[in-house]
């Protein structure tokens, strides 16, 4: 017997996992990963317990719930129930290729009251075409009985009965299983994060089908809005600054100060010369230069050249583009 574990990485995954491979049932963790969550975390916490880990990237199709959610956003860009349908839907259709029989994850009823009550994990199982394949160890004995339970593939006495957010019944779970080790709760999801997902938004209302490369940038430096076609992205250090310079693409436009440090700065997006022209005074602005100071802005890729700024101006001035 095999089961496939929705596997976060954090306490309450941990616990299910080993509940279920103490039954003597074989156990792979799948860790779905799109540029919103990445499987650092994941991976750790498998390789110290001993866990199959697979990790599978589904940003395309993860992608285009973000866009459209069948059942709406939580409290930022996090579409949780269609995202929770889409990856148990993906590990249905995993079943037979990795050669198993069903599928649980870490989810306890009451956790989270949007997208963990009774109704919403029914919905989660019935949309992602599990339904009774679909087992929650952790809350089992508050939900009916699922498939694996009634062929007895598990027992049912064997699971628990968690609900609510209290952390206690998992700490003293995990401390009678001998698990000491295991990272303290965290979102760990970007779309949770209210600066990011307003990132996201607006990039969305620019670009309809943005490509991999634009949503790395969403996670780097400070985002200003220049005009309805043209984006600027500050980096705040060294790090940024690489990082931005690797993501530029062929259309991109790089700005740096000259004769002083400062950011690099990626213009993105059909930029007019008065776009680029702002562009080149927040450049300054987040630079070194002295207020009211004349600095050249060395301009990369595109328009290769310099952009004078006459007159240095504070970057407060600026805020009212930022994104």
């Amino acid at each position: 017997m095999k089961a496939l574990c929705v596997y976060s990485g954090g306490l309450d995954s941990i616990l299910a996992a080993e509940l279920i491979r103490a039954q003597g049932i074989d156990v792979l963790a799948l860790f779905f990963e799109t540029p919103f969550f990445t499987s650092e975390k994941a991976g750790k916490s498998a390789r110290e317990m001993g866990l199959s880990f697979k990790v599978v990237n589904i940003t395309k199709r993860h992608l285009e719930i973000v866009k459209h959610p069948k059942h709406g956003y939580g409290n930022n860009m996090n579409p949780c129930i269609d995202c929770h349908a889409l990856m148990f839907r993906i590990a249905g259709e995993m079943l037979e290729q990795e050669g198993a029989d069903f599928v649980f994850s870490g989810e306890v009823l009451g956790q989270r009251p949007m997208s963990q009550n009774k109704r919403s994990l029914s919905l989660v199982a019935l949309e992602s075409g599990l339904e009774g394949l679909l087992l929650r160890p952790l809350s089992a004995k508050n939900l009916p009985p699922t498939i694996p339970e009634k062929k007895r593939w598990v027992m049912r006495d064997l699971l628990m009965d968690f609900r609510g957010r209290s952390r206690k019944p998992q700490i003293e779970l995990a401390k009678n299983l001998d698990i000491s080790e295991y990272p303290s709760p965290a979102g760990g999801c970007l779309l949770t994060e209210n600066a990011f997902s307003l990132r996201l938004k607006d990039l969305l209302s620019a670009r309809h089908d943005p490509d991999l490369g634009e949503i790395e940038v969403l996670k780097l430096g400070r985002h200003f809005r220049l005009d309805i076609q043209t984006k600027a992205v500050v980096g705040r250090n060294k790090g940024e600054n690489e990082a931005l310079t690797a993501l530029k693409n062929n259309k991109d436009i790089l700005l740096v100060s000259l004769s002083v440090p400062g950011p690099t700065v990626l213009v993105s997006g059909d930029y007019s010369n008065e776009a680029l022209e702002l562009a080149a005074e927040i450049t300054v602005a987040y630079s070194d230069a002295k207020i009211g100071e004349n600095i050249s802005v060395r301009v990369i890729g595109g328009l290769d050249g310099e952009i004078s700024v006459t007159g240095v101006r504070d970057k407060a001035e600026f805020r009212s583009y930022m994104i």
